[in-house]
C-alpha cells in the first residue's frame, strides 16, 4: 500500500477536499443522537413543546448537509481514485514498453494483461471505497467513543469489551486473506492466459480438431478457480460471524444495562437513545472492519504482483552521457561479437564490416544465430562480449531513441493491427500522407492488392491481419517499413511466403530506390539473398563462410550445397531437354 499511497498523494487537493468534506458529514451526523436526546427528554418527557419545531428543523438542516457533503465526498473519492488508476496504469505500461525483448522471452501476454487491467481495478476500489470507509470508521470510532465516555464511562467499557477480540480476529482474517488472494490472483492469470491464447489460436485448434480438449483444460482451470474461492469463501465464513456476534454483544449490554441505569435514574431516557445512536457509529466501523480488511487484502496482493513488474531495471538502456546521431549513414562493423542468451553462447566470435547502402543476405539453419545478429543491431538485446559499431560509434553509446528510429524492422512474426490498412502503413511514419503511402506500399508490391478491395486503404484488417494472405501480410509489414525510409533496413525472413517473381520484383524495387539504406536480408531461398553485396552463412553461431554469391559458388562450401539442392529441379529440367 505505500507504493499506492505516492500516487493518491500526487493529487493531495483532490484527496484533501472530499477529506473535508468526509470530516464535515461525520461531526454534523454525531448531532443525530444528540437531537434524539433532546426530543425525548425535553419535549415528550419534559413537555417542552415549543422545542419541537427548532429541533425537527435540526433534523431537516442534519440530512440536507449530510446529503451535499456525502455527494461531493463521493464523487471526488471516485474522481481521485480514477486518476490514481490512471497514472499507475499509464506508469506501468510505460515501464513494460521500457523492457527489452529477453523480459518478454519469459512472460506471457494473459498475465501482463491481468496486471494492468485487474490488478489496477483492485488498486481502484481499494482508494475508492477502502481507504476512504478506513478512515472514515476511524473517525467515526474515536469521536463516538469520546462522546460515549462523556455520557456513561461505565456503559461504554461494558459496551467495548468486545472490541479487543474483534480487532484480533480481524488481523488474523487479513493475514489468511491476504495469502488466499495472492493464490487467486496467480490462478487468475492462468486462465486469462487460456482464453486469450485459445481465443487468438482458434482457428489452429478447429484445423486440429482440438475443441474438445482446449474446453477440457479450460474447464480444469476454471475448477481450480472454483476451489480457490470457495477457500476464501471459507476464510471469510470462518471470521464474519464471531465479528457480528461480539459486535452484538455490545448491543446486548446497552440493552441489559442502560435498562438498569435508566430505572434507578442514574441516566435519562434520552441519554439511553442518545447511547444506542452512538453506539452504533461503534459498531459499525467494527462490523465493516472484516469487509475493509478483505478490501486492503486484495489490493495488497494486486499492488505486490504490479510492484514485482515495476521493480525489475530495463537492462538495455542509455549510458549515462548518450551519442545523439541525427543523421546516420549506415556502416556497422561486428567486431569478435558474442552473445549469450540465459546460459548458453548463441554467437561466437562474429566479425563481419559492411559499408553504408549495401545489400548484406545472411543464411543458416534455423537456430543458427541469424535473428541474433540483427537483434544486437538495435540493442533489443546486448552482446555479452565484442563490439558493435555503427558510423564508428558503440552501439551502447549510441541514444536509444536515436539508434531505434534510423532503422526499419520486418520482424519474422508479421504483426498487424486491427485497423485499415492506411493506419497501418503509417505506424512507420505518424504524420506520413496517403501518397507516400501508396508509394511505399507500390515498393512493396503491395498496391496491385489492395487496389483490388473494396475501401482500398480504408479496408480494415482484422487482429494480427486475419482475413489476408500470408504473402499479403508480409507486404504490407515491408510496406510500413519501407516508409520510415531509415539509414537501416533489416527483413527478417519477411519474403518466404512471397511467390519468386514477387520477390524478385519486391528486392529490385529496394535497390532502385533513391536513397539506399544499408539492407540486411535473413532468408533460406537463394533466390532473396543471391543478387546482394555479401552474403554470410551462419552455423552454430559462427559465421563459417562469407563473399558474394559468385565466391560462395567456387568455394562448394554450405551455401553450395544449399543453391545445388534448391536448384537441383531447374539442372534435371534442363538436362532433359539437352536430351531431347
Amino acid at each position: 500500500m505505500k507504493e499506492t499511497f505516492k500516487y493518491v498523494w500526487k493529487h493531495k487537493l483532490m484527496l484533501a477536499i472530499p477529506s473535508i468534506a468526509m470530516t464535515a458529514a461525520i461531526f454534523i451526523d454525531m448531532l443525530n443522537p444528540y437531537l434524539q436526546k433532546l426530543v425525548t427528554d425535553r419535549v415528550f418527557i419534559g413537555g417542552e413543546q415549543s422545542l419541537l419545531w427548532p429541533i425537527l428543523w435540526g433534523f431537516i438542516a442534519v440530512t440536507l448537509s449530510r446529503a451535499v457533503l456525502g455527494y461531493a465526498k463521493e464523487y471526488l473519492f471516485d474522481v481521485l481514485s480514477t486518476k490514481v488508476s490512471i497514472d499507475i496504469k499509464k506508469d506501468l505500461f510505460n515501464h513494460i514498453q521500457s523492457l527489452p525483448f529477453s523480459y518478454f522471452d519469459n512472460m506471457n501476454t494473459g498475465e501482463l494483461m491481468s496486471r494492468i487491467g485487474e490488478d489496477v481495478d483492485n488498486i481502484w476500489r481499494s482508494v475508492s471505497f477502502g481507504v476512504r470507509l478506513f478512515i472514515e470508521n476511524i473517525i467515526y470510532f474515536v469521536t463516538a467513543s469520546a462522546i460515549l465516555f462523556y455520557l456513561d464511562w461505565k456503559l461504554t467499557l461494558a459496551c467495548l469489551v468486545g472490541m479487543p477480540p474483534i480487532a484480533y480476529l480481524a488481523l488474523q482474517f487479513e493475514k489468511k486473506i491476504g495469502e488466499s488472494y495472492g493464490k487467486l490472483s496467480d490462478q487468475g492469470v492462468a486462465l486469462n492466459t487460456a482464453a486469450q491464447e485459445n481465443i487468438a489460436g482458434v482457428r489452429l485448434v478447429k484445423a486440429f480438431a482440438r475443441e474438445k480438449h482446449e474446453i477440457l483444460k479450460f474447464l480444469k482451470l476454471n475448477e481450480e478457480n472454483y476451489n480457490l474461492n470457495m477457500e476464501q469463501n471459507k476464510i471469510m465464513a470462518t471470521y464474519f460471524p464471531p465479528i457480528e456476534f461480539l459486535t452484538n454483544i455490545s448491543m446486548v449490554f446497552l440493552v441489559v444495562l442502560g435498562g438498569v441505569f435508566v430505572m434507578d435514574n442514574s441516566m435519562s431516557i434520552g441519554t439511553l437513545v442518545a447511547f444506542s445512536g452512538y453506539i452504533w457509529m461503534l459498531i459499525w466501523p467494527m462490523r465493516m472492519l472484516g469487509w475493509l480488511t478483505n478490501l486492503i487484502a486484495q489490493s495488497n496482493a494486486s499492488a505486490k504482483k504490479i510492484l514485482n513488474i515495476m521493480n525489475v531495471q530495463p537492462q538495455i538502456r542509455d549510458s549515462e552521457d548518450p551519442i545523439r546521431l541525427p543523421h546516420m549513414k549506415g556502416t556497422i562493423e561486428f567486431k569478435n561479437v558474442f552473445f549469450k542468451y540465459k546460459e548458453d553462447y548463441v554467437l561466437k566470435n562474429v566479425t563481419m564490416k559492411i559499408e553504408a547502402g549495401s545489400t548484406v543476405a545472411i543464411m543458416g539453419t534455423t537456430g543458427s544465430g541469424k535473428s541474433s545478429i540483427i537483434n544486437l543491431i538495435g540493442r533489443y538485446y546486448d552482446a555479452a562480449e565484442g563490439e558493435i559499431l555503427i558510423d564508428g560509434y558503440n552501439v551502447k553509446d549510441i541514444s536509444l531513441k536515436d539508434l531505434r528510429s534510423k532503422m526499419a524492422v520486418v520482424p519474422q512474426d508479421t504483426f498487424l493491427f486491427s485497423d485499415s490498412i492506411e493506419e497501418n502503413i503509417r505506424f512507420g511514419k505518424a504524420d506520413a500522407s496517403l501518397e507516400e503511402i501508396s508509394e511505399s506500399c507500390r515498393l512493396a508490391c503491395a498496391d496491385e492488392f489492395i487496389q483490388e478491395l473494396e475501401d482500398k486503404y480504408h479496408t480494415v484488417i482484422g487482429e494480427r491481419g486475419i482475413g489476408l494472405s500470408g504473402g499479403q501480410k508480409q507486404r504490407l509489414s515491408i510496406a510500413r517499413a519501407l516508409i520510415k525510409d531509415s539509414s537501416i533496413l533489416i527483413l527478417d525472413d519477411s519474403t518466404s511466403a512471397l511467390d519468386m517473381e514477387t520477390e524478385y520484383q519486391l528486392l529490385k524495387n529496394l535497390n532502385e530506390r533513391h536513397k539506399k539504406a544499408t539492407t540486411f536480408i535473413i532468408a533460406h531461398r537463394i533466390s532473396a539473398v543471391k543478387n546482394a553485396d555479401q552474403i554470410f552463412y551462419v552455423e552454430d553461431g559462427q559465421i563459417v563462410e562469407s563473399g558474394t554469391h559468385e565466391e560462395l559458388l567456387l568455394k562448394k562450401g554450405k551455401y553450395y550445397e544449399i543453391y545445388c539442392e534448391q536448384f537441383k529441379d531447374f539442372d534435371t529440367l534442363a538436362s532433359a531437354k539437352e536430351v531431347g
